[in-house]
């Protein structure tokens, strides 16, 4: 069992005071009028996913996306490492990605940052240290994030990736399953809806 300190993890993102929280259950899929905006976590997203990626019907959202202007700068959460990155080309995926690996009260936790910067992934190296509030990353356009509005998707995973990817959309019949092993990224973000 993981005891997870919510109130001692750096924002992954600085919010300004007012930003929209959506809700894309209902198939709307307009700009927010805000600059900054919230995708929720265990979100049924009918209609949104749908490149060749999706194919399989996936459209249940496993990780929390923060909409900001391009550039905006994305911090480390806690104390970790860098345990993978790259870059996942297919039209609708993450396009540059990290994966941050961290220990809360003995047990491994990664983190996804997805839909990022070229420049975030330049310099980095598996295993290189990083420290809670380090700026790791930056959110991306639409020509190197997989075509998506400007955005950071992050995720949490109890299950160590094999590389710079991870399942941030799902079969809502595996929902159960996803949720136990991809657990809420509110747990490091606080309470932000």
């Amino acid at each position: 069992m993981i005891k997870w300190q919510t109130d001692k993890y750096h924002p992954v993102v600085y919010l300004p005071k007012e930003y929209e929280v959506r809700d894309f259950t209902k198939g709307n899929y307009e700009p927010s009028k805000f600059e900054y905006d919230i995708g929720k976590y265990d979100e049924l997203r009918p209609g949104m996913y749908e490149t060749d990626l999706f194919s399989d019907g996936r459209y249940l959202h496993i990780g929390i996306d923060i909409g900001a202007p391009v550039g905006t700068p994305c911090m480390a959460f806690d104390d970790g490492e860098i345990s993978h990155y790259g870059y996942n080309s297919a039209d609708g995926d993450y396009g540059y990605v990290i994966i941050t690996k961290h220990s809360i009260g003995g047990v491994s936790v990664w983190a996804l940052y997805g839909h990022l910067d070229s420049k975030s992934i330049e310099g980095k190296e598996i295993g290189q240290k990083i420290s809670h509030g380090e700026v790791i990353c930056w959110m991306g356009d639409k020509h190197e994030n997989g075509g998506w509005d400007p955005h950071l998707h992050f995720q949490l995973s109890l299950i160590e990736p094999s590389t710079h990817d991870m399942p941030g959309v799902v079969d809502p019949n595996d929902r159960e399953e996803f949720l136990i092993n991809y657990p809420d990224p509110r747990l490091v973000m606080g309470p932000i809806y």
